[in-house]
């Protein structure tokens, strides 16, 4: 159930969608100074390790190559001539067999090390210097590419070093504690009134509407119109007020479509964030209706905006997965659940976007309605281009579905209003050429190209 079930109305945009924003994504916590303190530590980690492998890579010099060869010399000269002075003690008989054997084991392996210590020496002096300096650069390079690029991919830059289970007691204290649906309220700018190009004589319908509800609070048609309308208008926190009492009339018979409702007025009237009381509507809603759509979109955005995006991929996928795919809130979530999807460290690819018919209602499609009255048949294709408008106002949308908008208009005449939607395709997707590609193509056939 769109979140204006009022009438179809040209000049009506739903103030509320779902965006990648404030309102969506609970962004880690810490600033700049955080992710600078960050780099900081890191990049003095690795240099502290490049320099420890290079100065031991380095470490041979000629002064001191010198010097340990003197000194190795010496030792293996102390241990040969104590093998020589062994030999002149068992000779006088002043050292038993087994003593001599024992010592000479042990002054044999002292000799060997010595010797090994030596050759060792040799081959590192042997080893171009220059060559070593590149090696040690090159290595330098990749530990800290590497580290950088690994961490990059697999990490979350900014995101508090936090397990498992601290993040999700984080998260649920954040729940805990976030603002009531006044608190949030009182936090945005009071309604500003109807928008400019509001037909006057619409607006003095809904003041009607408004006095005739007032006289009559227990009268649930007339609450259900002024919610409609006062959304339409808008005016968010009297259309929440409006359903709250519709719910508190119709008591045990109100359905899933009703809580879900208020729940998505509420989260309008709160620009966006879903308040513990939006989140109880969407509890009745789901309670009532656990596949209910609409219910299980907001408390997927419920979830991501307080910490756990784990939760709210796992409620977005079952939905985006099940479609249908031409359901209005089908290429929201197909939009941005890549972008959840990796917060909630999860390798996503969302289904394809269905191929859609760029051409609108064509003139066959006018000439299949040709049993029909010129006002039924002029109603019809105006609906469907009000409610393709609508959705792309509301939800944005692929760039075939604006293509489509701009085909349709120009089939109905209404070339000023395809040009004006031209205008602002061209702006939603002045960073992507292909999909301007699309657009122009459209506007070129409708005849409205500069």
């Amino acid at each position: 159930m769109p979140i204006v079930a009022g009438p179809d109305l040209g000049f009506c945009e739903r103030p509320w969608r779902i965006t990648w924003g404030e309102q969506l994504i609970a962004k880690p916590r810490g600033g700049y100074m955080d992710n600078l303190a960050f780099w900081a530590i890191i990049g003095a980690a690795t240099l502290a390790t490049i320099l420890i492998l290079a100065r031991r890579m380095l470490s041979v010099s000629p002064e001191g190559t010198s010097d340990n060869e003197a000194a190795m010399t010496s030792d293996m000269k102390v241990y040969r001539d104590q093998l020589s002075e062994l030999d002149r003690d068992i000779a006088r008989g002043t050292v038993s067999k087994e003593d001599a054997d024992r010592a000479r084991v042990e002054i044999s392996r002292r000799l060997l090390d010595a010797d090994k210590a030596a050759k060792a020496r040799e081959a590192a002096k042997d080893t171009p210097e220059g060559l070593t300096r590149v090696t040690m650069g090159v290595i330098a390079i990749i530990l800290a590419a590497g580290s950088f690029g690994l961490y990059w991919t697999i990490g979350v830059p900014g995101a508090p070093d936090f397990g498992r289970a601290k993040r999700i007691a984080i998260s649920e204290e954040v729940r805990q504690n976030r603002p009531s649906q006044e608190q949030a309220e009182a936090q945005m700018p009071v309604w500003a009134g109807p928008p400019i190009d509001a037909p006057a004589d619409y607006l003095e319908l809904v003041d009607g509407l408004r006095q005739a509800v007032a006289g009559r609070p227990e009268d649930p048609r007339g609450l259900n119109l002024l919610a409609q309308h006062e959304a339409a208008l808008g005016n968010m926190v009297a259309a929440r007020e409006a359903m709250g009492q519709l719910l508190v009339i119709k008591g045990d018979t109100a359905t899933a479509d009703d809580f879900a409702r208020q729940a998505e007025l509420m989260i309008n009237a709160a620009g966006g964030f879903v308040s513990p009381d939006a989140e109880a509507m969407l509890r009745a809603a789901l309670e009532r209706d656990p596949r209910h759509p609409y219910a299980r979109l907001n408390t997927g955005l419920m979830f991501a905006q307080n910490g756990r995006p784990d939760l709210a991929f796992r409620m977005w996928r079952r939905l985006l997965e099940e479609g249908p795919t031409d359901a209005d809130w089908w290429p929201v979530i197909r939009d941005q659940i890549e972008d959840l999807a990796a917060l909630a460290g999860e390798d996503y690819i969302p289904p394809a976007a269905p191929e859609t018919d760029l051409s609108g209602p064509t003139a066959d499609d006018i000439e299949a309605a040709s049993d029909m009255s010129e006002e039924d048949r002029a109603e019809m294709i105006q609906s469907m281009i009000t409610r393709l408008s609508d959705r792309l106002a509301a939800y944005g949308g692929t760039p075939a579905e604006w293509a489509r908008l701009i085909m349709a208009l120009s089939v109905v005449g209404e070339t000023e209003q395809a040009a004006e939607i031209y205008a602002e395709a061209q702006s939603v997707f002045a960073t992507q050429p292909e999909a301007l590609t699309i657009v122009d193509r459209a506007a070129q056939q409708a005849g409205i190209a500069q």
